[in-house]
């Protein structure tokens, strides 16, 4: 018998365990034993629950229980989850994870300690939720080297920009909708700044290009400044907003962001809508590979974190892991990139109308007051320079417009 514990009775240890009794046969077939559920560690009472003889509130009975040899950490933060995996490691108990706060910040540590006790640390769900993404980038594509990674890793932002495309709701509109749904907490920050696709975004970067990406390096945006208008903007030029995730492979190092986009709607990620997720992957012999479903959920983590049960059982002790020295300067600063840009301003005068006209290549809107236009592509440095010299007539939104291999800095 296989006998495993979960930490954290929330959505995704909910969801683990769901997936552990109802495919209970599906599991008991592929390993010749039953997987057995023997620990459930909370602090809340579940008096009455069905799974309530299973609670356990103090993490050494996990910790010194032999039997146990997989933990699943469903509890979500870095403390106590970190140090509850490290000890659940240092035991010989293999962790399988949908943390992405702590594999972003401590999977190398996490990594090293599991190749060292000889079992295994995964997170497969820790990005894209039930999309496979973490083993086809360290497995599948190992024979590729990756020059590139894009993705729409964020559902709760995904789904306020379609409904504002949609339905020509406001950005405070869409977001309590997705608060009511359950897509967005009730401090929706992380989501709507872009922090959570940023360590999504750093966990693939380690695995696709073999160093630490600490998330403090990478130029990060959020979603919140986006109105009505410009989703208007963006539609009738042919694009969407999206907030996207992207690193590449430069002759210096990478260059990651997280920002929001116009994107083409011609575009594989562009009809990615709702609280999908889409991640491409670009290898120098494959191509591009295009990865879609389902980015959160219970039953979608789940199911990624009970088939990483399968690969740690399988396959004891091969870890999949990347290097914490990474060469000088191998994260780039993405302000050295030349990007064409959505700007918006409103009221210009006629000679801040003329300068803005001189630096464009496409207007969009001249009516009514606003000059929407796409600036000629230009690095951050230049475009904050050349936004200074119009005042006061500072753009009321300034979006970059995403085009795929088209933005790399001059070496």
């Amino acid at each position: 018998m296989i006998q495993v514990a979960i930490l954290g009775f929330g959505v995704v240890g909910g969801g683990v365990a769901k997936v552990l009794e109802e495919n209970a046969a599906l599991l008991r077939a592929r390993f010749q034993t039953d997987v057995s559920l023997k620990y459930i560690l909370d602090i809340r009472d579940f008096t009455g629950h069905a799974m309530a003889q299973r609670i356990v509130r103090d993490f050494s009975t996990i910790e010194k229980d032999p039997e146990i040899s997989v933990v699943f950490e469903a509890m979500g933060g870095v403390h106590p989850a970190l140090e509850y995996s490290l000890a659940a490691i240092r035991a010989h108990k293999s962790v399988i994870t949908s943390n992405k706060e702590l594999v972003a910040h401590h999977g190398q540590l996490l990594l090293r300690e599991a190749a060292t006790a000889g079992v295994r640390y995964l997170f497969e769900a820790s990005v894209g939720g039930g999309i496979p993404i973490i083993r086809p980038l360290s497995d599948c594509l190992a024979a590729n080297r990756v020059t590139s990674v894009t993705g729409i890793m964020n559902g709760t932002t995904n789904y306020i920009l379609t409904q504002m495309e949609k339905n020509g709701a406001s950005f405070s509109d869409a977001l309590s909708d997705a608060q009511a749904r359950g897509y967005a907490e009730r401090d929706p920050s992380a989501d709507i700044d872009g922090v959570d696709t940023c360590r999504k975004l750093c966990i693939l970067a380690d695995l696709a290009f073999g160093y630490q990406v600490d998330p403090a390096r990478v130029l990060c945006e959020g979603i919140r400044r986006i109105t009505e208008q410009d989703i208007s903007d963006a539609s009738d030029a042919g694009y969407r907003i999206k907030l996207l995730g992207h690193v590449r492979e430069t002759a210096s190092g990478i260059v990651p962001i997280v920002a929001p986009f116009f994107i083409k709607k011609t575009h594989i990620l562009s009809g990615v809508s709702g609280v999908f997720n889409g991640i491409g992957v670009v290898g120098n012999m494959v191509g591009e590979t295009m990865f879609f479903g389902h980015g959160a959920g219970s039953a979608p983590t789940a199911s990624a974190m009970v088939g990483d049960l399968i690969e740690a059982l399988e396959r004891p002790s091969t870890p999949v892991g990347w290097s914490d020295t990474a060469p000088d300067h191998f994260v780039q600063d993405a302000k050295t990139l030349a990007f064409s840009r959505y700007a918006r301003f409103v009221s210009p005068t006629k000679a801040q109308k003329e300068a803005i006209l001189d630096a464009a290549d496409a207007v969009l809107r001249d009516k009514d007051g606003t000059l929407s236009v796409i600036l000629k592509p230009m690095d951050a440095q230049t475009c904050e320079v050349f936004l200074a010299s119009i005042m006061p007539a500072s753009p009321e939104s300034v979006i970059r417009i995403f085009v795929p291999g088209e933005y790399v800095p001059e070496e």
